[in-house]
């Protein structure tokens, strides 16, 4: 009776969980580990350093993220440190089952002062059914400086992928010496294709890049930043110190074509490897 019983039992999915914290700091002019920590499938990888800067990947060992899914990441710039951050590939956010919740991915990134850092995750891919929560936070000191990038792709158009189910909830917070200078909010729900496809959403595109430049100063280079944009795309000083740029592309391909000079540009440096694989 009791294994009839259990074969009644609602089948209880497994679910990823992933962690990871790092904590850098400037030393004999170079920046270090402070601390460290990785739990489940959040894993950082140290590449060899390519100049003063703290060099970090972030790997999702479950292989993407769907309904239930937890993962977050925690990354501290200590006085005067400089880290770049990215991804060891295309994040991907998979179907989720209707009655689950959706993936819950949470950034918080703290900038002390005169820190650097550079923010640089591959694409995020989206698939038809996908349910995504995302939350980026950033703390920074007003002397730190600042380059961050999302990429959002819409089904991957080369495979004939549409995404006709979505509940996609993104949001991004900045707070400059403990004042909110930037929040961006994104909510998609229901067919995406549909929503993309009016001329005042995306007019087509299935590819959309969020940048944030803020450093002292940053709002004077805005006319320069314009003139790197393709023509799908825009820029605004929010205030003197903070840009925000969005650029559409047909797809994630056609995105990066017109990405990749601008970070090169932001950063002032070339991008992290796994750009380039």
């Amino acid at each position: 009776m009791d294994g009839a019983a259990d074969l009644h039992r609602p089948v209880r999915r497994q679910r990823a969980r992933g962690a990871a914290m790092l904590k850098a700091r400037a030393a004999a002019g170079r920046t270090r580990i402070a601390d460290l920590s990785m739990s489940g499938c959040a894993k950082l990888l140290f590449p060899r350093p390519r100049g003063n800067a703290l060099d970090a990947v972030l790997l999702n060992a479950s292989g993407g993220v769907t309904g239930g899914d937890r993962l977050s990441l925690d990354v501290r710039a200590g006085a005067g440190a400089g880290v770049g951050l990215t991804t060891q590939a295309a994040e991907r956010s998979y179907r989720a089952p209707d009655t689950d919740a959706p993936g819950r991915v949470e950034t918080r990134h703290v900038l002390e002062s005169g820190a650097t850092l550079h923010w640089l995750p591959q694409e995020t891919i989206l698939f038809d059914g996908a349910a995504l929560d995302r939350r980026l936070r950033i703390d920074m000191a007003g002397d730190a400086r600042l380059v961050a990038c999302e990429v959002l792709v819409f089904g991957r158009a080369a495979m004939g992928e549409r995404v006709r189910a979505l509940r996609l909830r993104d949001r991004v917070d900045l707070r400059r010496d403990g004042r909110l200078v930037f929040a961006d909010r994104l909510r998609l729900e229901g067919d995406a294709d549909a929503a993309l496809a009016r001329a005042g959403v995306a007019d087509g595109a299935g590819a959309m890049a969020s940048v944030i430049l803020a450093a002292p100063g940053a709002g004077a280079r805005i006319d320069a930043l314009r003139a790197l944009l393709p023509a799908a795309g825009g820029a605004s000083a929010i205030d003197p110190d903070v840009v925000f740029l969005r650029l559409l592309g047909a797809d994630g391909f056609a995105l990066r074509a017109a990405l990749i000079p601008l970070l090169e540009r932001l950063t002032e440096t070339d991008l992290p490897r796994p750009w380039m694989l």
